[in-house]
């Protein structure tokens, strides 16, 4: 589907020469979207994100009410000394969202002390935020790749029941290393892991 909508603009100006489709030809940045069906960090890192998502999302309300509320104090803080950078709240709303972000590219800032103030307090709170959110990702990205780990052990277990792994396990292993996203030196120290510790239980 991807695919044909970046492909449209190719075959509508085929058959209507004289249309101006340089808009159109933006489409074709689409095919970027299938990126994560050829890299399986992006699948994890998506996943990740699913499994915590209650997290993400309560991460993201409190955003959005510091967002809400920095605009709208910088706006009463700021808009009669500054009428032309906070003319409105929305306006206001682009220096709250650089600020919160951490950006602070200084083109408009605050000038009275109260304004001041809520800067301060909102370039604190946007660390804060970024802190937590980047925390709840990686987490659940290393407890995604741990299950993962502790899965692929598993299937090693099974096919080293009879102690040898024969070709048809090995493939199978192998297959399991590419779906999860593995390198070859992880799976292998996996493995020899696991035959370590047939070897020697106590390990």
């Amino acid at each position: 589907m991807i695919d044909l909508v970046a492909i449209l603009p190719f075959y509508i100006q085929a058959l209507f020469p004289g249309l101006d489709l340089r808009v159109l030809r933006a489409l074709r940045l689409l095919r970027i979207l299938k990126l994560n069906h050829y890299n399986s960090a992006l699948d994890d890192l998506f996943g990740a994100i699913l499994e915590e998502k209650k997290s993400f999302l309560t991460t993201l309300y409190i955003f959005s009410v510091a967002f809400v509320l920095s605009s709208s104090l910088i706006y009463y803080a700021e808009h009669k000394v500054q009428p032309e950078a906070f003319r409105s709240i929305p306006d206001a709303m682009y220096w709250s969202i650089i600020t919160l972000t951490t950006v602070g590219y200084g083109d408009v800032s605050p000038i009275t002390v109260f304004g001041k103030s809520i800067a301060a307090i909102t370039a604190i709170f946007g660390v804060v935020v970024v802190a937590l959110l980047t925390g709840i990702v990686a987490n659940a990205f290393n407890a995604q790749m741990d299950r993962r780990k502790v899965i692929f052990e598993d299937q090693v277990r099974n096919a080293l029941l009879d102690g040898v792994l024969d070709s048809d396990e090995e493939a199978s292993l192998d297959d399991l290393r590419k779906k999860f996203g593995m390198s070859k030196l992880q799976a292998d120290a996996l493995i020899n892991h696991v035959k370590k510790t047939r070897e020697n239980p106590e390990l």
